[in-house]
């Protein structure tokens, strides 16, 4: 995994959440397909779900990448959803409280996603460090900018191997994960 995170650099609790529908109101590829005037993203998330074809989560990245609709995407749209998807609430406050130390504790707020790392990149600008963002990562046609292969999807297991690439990276233990439930404002360890 390429991160820019130091590994002297310990935190004292890792802090990692979803995206869609977690710290966002909707799932990014519904956004994309608003922007794109496709109409059946849900549909086509249905048909791939029951094929089992792909992770729950990763039908997006498939989609970028095979379905003839989708192909005409370009990092650009990716970049342009981000900034079209709508937060909830209170996520930068909660991205500013885990930044300050907290009773003699710090924290690093990681965001992982299967959404392109695009997206969340854009959407969680200024508010999450772009480096602490890992979403479905691409390969492009230099000549067209076309997607042309899949390099990572952190979607079902794919989000536990981050976790533990950043526990190895950041040197720390299981008992510093902290994970933000879907509501986002409460932690478990």
């Amino acid at each position: 995994m390429t991160t820019a995170i130091q590994a002297n650099a310990t935190p004292g609790y890792l802090v990692a959440s979803d995206f869609d529908q977690t710290l966002s109101f909707n799932d990014s590829g519904y956004v994309l397909s608003e922007m794109l005037g496709i109409s059946d993203f849900q549909k086509k998330v249905e048909g791939l779900s029951r094929s089992n074809l792909v992770h729950q989560g990763a039908e997006l990245a498939y989609l970028l990448r095979h379905d003839p609709e989708f192909r005409s995407v370009r990092r650009e749209h990716l970049v342009e959803a981000g900034k079209r998807v709508r937060l909830k609430d209170d996520v930068k406050i909660f991205a500013e409280v885990l930044r300050g130390n907290l009773e003699g504790n710090s924290f690093r707020f990681f965001v992982i996603s299967a959404s392109p790392r695009e997206v969340v990149q854009s959407a969680l600008e200024g508010i999450v460090l772009p480096e602490n963002v890992f979403g479905t990562e691409f390969g492009y046609d230099p000549s067209t900018g076309e997607i042309s292969s899949i390099l990572r999807v952190p979607a079902g297991y794919g989000k536990v191997a981050v976790l533990q690439d950043l526990e190895l990276t950041l040197r720390i233990g299981p008992s510093t994960l902290a994970m933000a439930v879907p509501t986002f404002m409460s932690c478990t360890t």
